[in-house]
């Protein structure tokens, strides 16, 4: 018979964040919550380790969607169930997840202070969501956990934001709205289609609508791609539909910029599942206008992040820059160019991770985001500067560090699809570089001019293991990327593939019993003749 922990361990994770948050919302509070936090932080370290199981017995030669599960959901004739599954695509990204979420859960301690029960059980149900969306394989149920992930961060945003958090929050619904809109079209109109092609029986498998969408008549392809691109491009963002990530950043509370290196990640993964996978013909055809986009995101960005003189302002614009090089390497649509896009993600969330808790201690112990706030804490705050120095080494991508291996996968990938793009992009690479080793100067190793900066208080011991932890991951990641890059590998290679033929993207899902690989509901023999 199946494992049984195996096969339940991705309902478990979707799952399990959820109790949590019931059990904070049903025990009576104290004036800081101190019990609620404890549990939170005890309940996303018990999801970390659950998630480990998936690393520990996943297994890295085969491109099958492990622990797989199927469930009914709603009546048998709509088609619509519960499945889920993790492949090379999606397995790092959970783990990424459920990583960040306990970074994130030592931030509260110091920066929530009000209404507190209400934004931990948030937090919890956003995690749910991530991680539902990260591992669901059933249109409809992606698109029910990529609303969800809507809920909680408007809240986050409109109660525990800055003085013009409602404005970002209008803005960000706004956008949110239009991308949801713009999916469900395309979600709706193939799972319709898929009952027209199939004697009328309905499916909204994900695996099921590849083949549908694969054989479409390429102008319906066409704009089915341009739709689905279109909601996951103004969520990453793709230029020019970034205008309400600066005001975001600048107006969210410090966990959820925190969070965001995974949240913005979700729409990256989108666009590889979704947009390249059930279009290939379509993601080949506009793949070329896609990057000179991203391109534009990559330097537009860079020059802008060079101009502010605020720190959020800077994350804002920088991310716009290196989910710039993401997008290209999406779009090389070959297997190089996709490791380095999948690598950067999780890159791109570790830095930005580490800039972000050291940018929200100066505001916590100074009250200011300006850069001429600051200057010569390296002086005062050996630590502060050391920490700052690693976290500015991984977002100019040196070597040793896994940014550096990221952007060199995404610029060979894209020198193999597009050599003039490619050659373009490493200009990102050199603005980005000017900007944030200037902001490092001003903070770090300008001048101590200012009195309040002589006596800021120094780290404290979450903000500490915080940054440990990123600080360690930004070079394990320069150092051992093969592990990981093998096991991202196989899927990739059968995008590529789907990609290169204009076929459907082929997979099936897989159940793991002692080691070994089973197609989905049939049992082991004794022969083990499975995949391991």
């Amino acid at each position: 018979m199946v494992d049984g922990v195996s096969q339940w361990i991705l309902s478990l994770l979707i799952i399990f964040p959820l109790l949590v948050a019931l059990l904070i919302v049903i025990i009576p509070s104290n004036a800081d919550c101190r019990l609620h936090k404890n549990i939170a932080l005890v309940g996303t370290i018990i999801e970390l380790i659950f998630s480990l199981h998936l690393i520990k017995y996943f297994v890295p030669n085969s491109a099958q969607f492990q622990f797989a599960q199927v469930l009914p959901w709603l009546p048998e004739v709509t088609g619509i169930k519960y499945i889920v599954g993790v492949d090379g695509l999606n397995l790092i990204l959970v783990l990424l997840s459920t990583v960040f979420s306990v970074i994130v859960m030592l931030t509260t301690y110091s920066s929530i202070k009000t209404k507190i029960k209400g934004f931990l059980a948030l937090f919890l149900l956003l995690e749910s969501a991530i991680i539902g969306v990260f591992v669901s394989l059933d249109v409809v149920l992606f698109y029910v956990f990529w609303e969800l992930t809507l809920i909680p961060v408007y809240f986050m945003l409109g109660i525990w934001g800055g003085k013009n958090r409602v404005y970002a929050t209008i803005k960000l619904f706004v956008y949110g709205v239009i991308g949801s809109l713009l999916m469900l079209v395309a979600l709706i109109y193939l799972y319709y289609t898929h009952s027209i092609h199939n004697g009328g029986v309905y499916s909204s498998n994900l695996l099921d609508l590849y083949r549908t969408a694969a054989a479409l008549p390429f102008a319906t392809q066409a704009w089915l791609f341009l739709a689905v691109t279109l909601a996951f491009g103004i969520k990453v963002p793709i230029f020019p539909f970034y205008t309400w990530l600066p005001d975001t950043y600048e107006q969210a509370p410090a966990t959820y910029t925190l969070l965001s290196g995974v949240i913005l990640k979700l729409a990256a993964y989108g666009l590889i599942r979704f947009s390249v996978c059930l279009f290939p013909a379509a993601a080949t055809y506009f793949a070329k206008p896609i990057m000179v986009l991203a391109l534009i995101g990559i330097i537009y960005g860079a020059l802008i992040a060079w101009q502010q003189t605020n720190v959020r302002r800077i994350m804002a614009f920088s991310s716009l820059s290196h989910l710039g090089f993401i997008v290209i390497g999406i779009f090389s649509l070959n297997t190089i160019g996709l490791q380095g896009a999948l690598y950067q993600m999780i890159n791109h969330a570790v830095t930005a991770g580490a800039l972000f808790i050291l940018f929200n201690f100066l505001y916590e112990r100074r009250g200011s985001f300006e850069l001429d706030d600051f200057g010569g804490l390296a002086k005062v705050l050996p630590w502060y500067g050391f920490f700052f120095v690693i976290a500015a080494m991984g977002s100019v991508a040196l070597p040793s560090t896994g940014s550096f291996i990221g952007e060199w996968l995404i610029l060979i990938g894209a020198f193999q699809a597009q050599p003039v793009i490619g050659s373009l992009a490493t200009l990102g690479v050199i603005f980005g570089a000017v900007y944030i080793l200037l902001a490092t100067y001003r903070i770090i190793f300008g001048p101590l001019n200012k009195e309040e900066n002589k006596h800021i208080q120094g780290l404290n011991r979450n903000e500490v293991i915080q940054l440990s932890i990123l600080s360690v991951l930004i070079f394990v990641l320069g150092f051992a990327s093969s592990p990981i890059l093998q096991h991202t590998k196989p899927t990739l290679i059968n995008i590529e593939k789907s990609v290169n033929t204009n076929s459907p993207y082929m997979s099936e899902l897989a159940n793991i019993h002692d080691g070994f690989l089973y197609p989905l509901n049939k049992f082991p023999s004794d022969s083990h003749e499975g995949v391991k």
